[in-house]
């Protein structure tokens, strides 16, 4: 049976993200300081306290989720749990996916991830919506019918089976959105975001990645990471470079990834219980658990270890 580890993305913060197991961990509270001094602000006190407007901010909302996805994993580690056959991540989860596979250290991926999200923020604005209940063949024809050379929409987020993102220019994709609801999707709901995330609106904000990244100690991960990109597994730095850079305007490809992966044990270590929700609803034979606090990280523990 295989063992997964699942790292959430942006939408899984929450005021007090972290905090029951920086209370019962000197370890886990240390790793949070390290974060405050390489950051230069106290992003202890924003994902404990708030306000939620500035942990909303895509550019601490990074860095908020790597740190507390990385304290639960160390947490694991601690406690003789920390090996996967492989590991993965929903959008920025794919940093700590790598982090805990060993193709950078804490320190990096802080660095990064902060990075990513600042160049994120000031990237060309954007609008994205989710779409829940309608086939992806219609929903791929109604994008690529609207997108003109000024105003793209695409599929971004192939989240579940019965649920896309898409995402680009604001009046494209409402009016994707009008047309897509007009085909039968159930459902079609604009996302509180700052910008077009996964879509071409993107490609300026990864050029930009693209040489942070090339700066980055990055070395080939030690267990097989499953790309956003390609649905396929990597561990060699270079191509994990390249994928990080093409994440920014690809689609987040989350069905293809897992929908005929082994049966086996997956948890998602982090905040939230997003990821869980996914892969419910993508893959019936992993049974999935969430661990964030130190009493779900026990629990966890329990289920791999039987």
């Amino acid at each position: 049976m295989a063992k997964y580890f699942f790292f959430p993305g942006q939408g899984s913060q929450a005021i007090g993200m972290g905090k029951a197991l920086c209370e019962a961990s000197s370890e886990a509270m240390n790793r949070v300081n390290e974060a405050n001094d390489l950051l230069g602000f106290d992003l202890k006190k924003m994902m404990f306290e708030g306000p939620e407007d500035d942990l909303k901010k895509t550019e601490n909302t990074q860095p908020a989720l790597f740190v507390v996805s990385a304290i639960v994993y160390e947490a694991f580690v601690r406690a003789g749990f920390g090996k996967a056959d492989f590991a993965a991540g929903h959008s920025l989860g794919e940093y700590s996916a790598l982090s805990a596979a060993g193709a950078f250290d804490f320190a990096t991926g802080v660095k990064l991830v902060r990075k990513r999200g600042e160049l994120m923020s000031k990237a060309k604005a954007g609008a994205m919506s989710a779409v829940m209940g309608c086939d992806r063949a219609v929903i791929e024809r109604v994008c690529s019918e609207i997108s003109t050379a000024d105003s793209v929409v695409v599929p971004a987020n192939f989240n579940g089976p019965d649920q896309i993102v898409i995402s680009g220019n604001a009046e494209a994709v409402a009016k994707a959105g009008e047309a897509i609801k007009a085909a039968g999707a159930k459902r079609v709901l604009p996302l509180a975001v700052s910008g077009a995330f996964h879509s071409p609106l993107m490609k300026d904000a990864a050029e930009e990645m693209r040489a942070v990244l090339a700066a980055a100690a990055i070395t080939d991960a030690k267990i097989p990471v499953i790309a956003n990109v390609t649905a396929a597994p990597v561990t060699s730095a270079a191509e994990i470079r390249e994928l990080l850079v093409k994440q920014l305007y690809s689609p987040v490809r989350f069905v293809e990834s897992f929908a005929s992966a082994a049966a086996g044990t997956g948890v998602e270590m982090g905040s939230g219980k997003v990821v869980c929700g996914l892969i419910k609803k993508i893959n019936a034979n992993i049974n999935m658990v969430s661990a964030h606090t130190p009493e779900e990280i026990q629990a966890a523990c329990a289920v791999l270890g039987a």
